[in-house]
């Protein structure tokens, strides 16, 4: 493997117990697939490059995402594991542990595959947006906004995805105990302008 980047490595370190084996298993199969490959962080993720993006990996608190570049290049689209990529961000869904995870030589195979795209020139097809739906914030996460003026200018400033995840785990929350909590924890963080998953973003 080509020097690693201190980064991915502390990425990687910081990531929950059960992501860091799943992390370690697409790291190594990309190294193994393509031994040029270099590593970087993108977006604060780990990233792998090769004339261009090939793919980059991500850990959250309850899962981790894989998504390469030109995905729709090299699947077949009518397969619907090939489809996961409405689940989450990235192209294989909610990856909880390595069983939901391609066997490496399969990996691997996907890996060379997005190496030839690049190597050839081939752009990343354009992508349609998706429709949006409506934003649902919970009321009161709307009245505690009112409340803290810093908090509601970071909350307006957000993207869509953003306050969608804020909005998302209030109204999850099953009892008033755990509701009160999250929502004193998402005024705090927003009125330091920090985004609901700004600890997995920032490794």
């Amino acid at each position: 493997m080509p020097t690693p980047d201190p980064r991915v490595d502390a990425y990687i370190a910081k990531a929950a117990d059960f992501a860091k084996p799943i992390l370690l298993y697409i790291r190594e199969a990309v190294h193994k697939a393509d031994p040029d490959v270099e590593e970087t962080l993108k977006w604060g993720m780990p990233s792998f490059m090769h004339k261009g993006i090939l793919c980059g990996m991500a850990a959250f608190k309850a899962h981790c995402t894989l998504g390469f570049w030109k995905h729709s290049l090299l699947v077949d689209k009518s397969n619907p594991e090939a489809n996961k990529d409405e689940e989450a961000m990235g192209n294989f869904g909610r990856i909880t542990s390595l069983k939901d995870l391609p066997p490496k030589k399969q990996l691997m195979a996907l890996v060379k595959k997005a190496v030839k795209l690049n190597e050839d020139g081939v752009k990343a097809p354009i992508r349609e947006k998706r429709k949006k739906a409506p934003l649902i914030v919970p009321k009161e996460l709307t009245a505690a906004l009112k409340k803290n003026k810093k908090a509601q200018a970071t909350f307006d400033a957000f993207p869509y995805s953003h306050k969608k995840e804020y909005a998302e785990w209030i109204a999850e929350a099953k009892t008033e105990a755990t509701r009160e909590r999250r929502l004193a924890q998402a005024i705090e963080w927003l009125a330091e302008g920090k985004s609901r998953n700004w600890k997995y973003m920032n490794c």
